[in-house]
Protein backbone atom coordinates (compact mmCIF):
# COMPACT_ATOMS: atom_id res chain seq x y z
CA UNK A 1 0.00 0.00 0.00
CA UNK A 2 2.72 2.27 1.02
CA UNK A 3 4.23 2.21 -2.64
CA UNK A 4 1.20 2.80 -4.40
CA UNK A 5 1.03 6.01 -2.41
CA UNK A 6 4.25 6.74 -3.29
CA UNK A 7 3.78 6.14 -6.73
CA UNK A 8 0.04 8.29 -6.42
CA UNK A 9 2.10 11.22 -5.04
CA UNK A 10 5.02 10.99 -8.12
CA UNK A 11 2.28 10.87 -10.66
CA UNK A 12 0.55 14.10 -9.14
CA UNK A 13 3.68 15.76 -8.59
CA UNK A 14 4.51 14.92 -12.37
CA UNK A 15 0.64 16.28 -13.42
CA UNK A 16 1.04 19.82 -11.77
CA UNK A 17 4.15 20.32 -14.19
CA UNK A 18 2.08 19.61 -17.09
CA UNK A 19 -0.26 22.40 -18.83
CA UNK A 20 -3.54 22.22 -17.92
CA UNK A 21 -4.84 20.77 -21.52
CA UNK A 22 -2.13 18.23 -20.94
CA UNK A 23 -3.54 17.48 -17.23
CA UNK A 24 -7.18 17.30 -19.01
CA UNK A 25 -6.21 14.99 -21.51
CA UNK A 26 -5.10 12.28 -18.97
CA UNK A 27 -7.81 12.84 -16.93
CA UNK A 28 -9.78 11.81 -19.56
CA UNK A 29 -8.04 9.08 -20.75
CA UNK A 30 -8.30 8.19 -17.45
CA UNK A 31 -11.90 7.93 -16.83
CA UNK A 32 -12.30 6.32 -20.36
CA UNK A 33 -10.35 3.35 -19.18
CA UNK A 34 -12.00 3.76 -15.67
CA UNK A 35 -15.28 3.46 -17.57
CA UNK A 36 -14.12 0.45 -19.58
CA UNK A 37 -12.84 -1.29 -17.18
CA UNK A 38 -16.30 -1.04 -15.32
CA UNK A 39 -18.43 -1.99 -17.75
CA UNK A 40 -16.08 -5.17 -18.41
CA UNK A 41 -16.15 -6.50 -15.08
CA UNK A 42 -20.03 -5.39 -14.81
CA UNK A 43 -20.64 -7.74 -18.03
CA UNK A 44 -18.35 -10.56 -16.36
CA UNK A 45 -20.21 -10.84 -13.08
CA UNK A 46 -23.35 -10.68 -15.15
CA UNK A 47 -22.29 -13.53 -17.49
CA UNK A 48 -20.96 -16.02 -14.42
CA UNK A 49 -24.31 -15.09 -12.30
CA UNK A 50 -26.20 -16.06 -15.60
CA UNK A 51 -24.07 -19.32 -16.73
CA UNK A 52 -25.91 -21.67 -14.81
CA UNK A 53 -29.48 -20.14 -15.99
CA UNK A 54 -28.45 -20.45 -19.44
CA UNK A 55 -27.29 -24.60 -19.15
CA UNK A 56 -30.23 -25.58 -17.10
CA UNK A 57 -33.03 -23.00 -18.98
CA UNK A 58 -34.53 -25.10 -21.20
CA UNK A 59 -37.02 -21.76 -22.98
CA UNK A 60 -33.62 -19.92 -23.23
CA UNK A 61 -31.43 -23.37 -25.31
CA UNK A 62 -34.41 -24.22 -27.09
CA UNK A 63 -32.61 -23.32 -30.46
CA UNK A 64 -29.17 -25.04 -30.05
CA UNK A 65 -30.67 -28.13 -30.50
CA UNK A 66 -30.26 -27.17 -34.41
CA UNK A 67 -27.02 -25.97 -33.92
CA UNK A 68 -25.84 -28.66 -35.94
CA UNK A 69 -27.95 -28.80 -38.77
CA UNK A 70 -26.87 -27.82 -41.98
CA UNK A 71 -27.86 -24.47 -42.76
CA UNK A 72 -28.71 -23.53 -46.41
CA UNK A 73 -29.28 -20.00 -46.82
CA UNK A 74 -32.52 -18.87 -48.86
CA UNK A 75 -32.02 -16.45 -51.80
Amino acid sequence: MTDVKMKTKELIKAMQKLPVSKRLYVIERSMHLIRKENERNAMETAAAELTETYRTDKELTAFTSLDFENFYEAR
